[in-house]
């Protein structure tokens, strides 16, 4: 079931403002929402090795372990978003147009490092 990032949005919106939270959600709050999740997706992987996390993926509870943290992450990023006035497609194209001069194929290739490392 395929949604846009504005239907997702007004979910999220509709979800937050029936439970009385804008009031708690300040860019800070939400940043920090972000952030919080974000670690809680790196804890599932902490220490792992490659066979390791290959398992979680084979596992089903584990893998709905992560799905869950990703969704997290999600609901922060559409919520701070539309808590202030950010077009989440118009900035992830403006970004990758910044990207792409950034690291450019010939230049980034195969390689890990930042556009200002050699």
């Amino acid at each position: 079931m395929d949604k846009t990032i504005q239907e997702l949005t007004v979910m999220v919106k509709k979800f937050c403002e029936e439970r009385d939270w804008d009031q708690f959600h300040n860019p800070k709050d939400l940043a920090i929402g972000i952030s919080t999740e974000a670690n809680e997706l790196l804890d599932i992987f902490r220490f792992k090795s490659d066979e390791d996390m290959k398992l979680i993926f084979s596992d089903t509870d584990k893998k709905e372990h992560v799905e869950e943290e990703i969704a997290d992450i999600l609901f922060f990023v559409l919520r701070f978003a539309q808590r202030n006035h950010i077009d989440l497609s118009d900035a992830l194209l403006k970004k990758m147009q910044k990207n792409a001069k950034k690291y450019s194929v010939e230049a980034s290739r195969g390689s890990n490092k930042k556009y200002n490392e050699k």
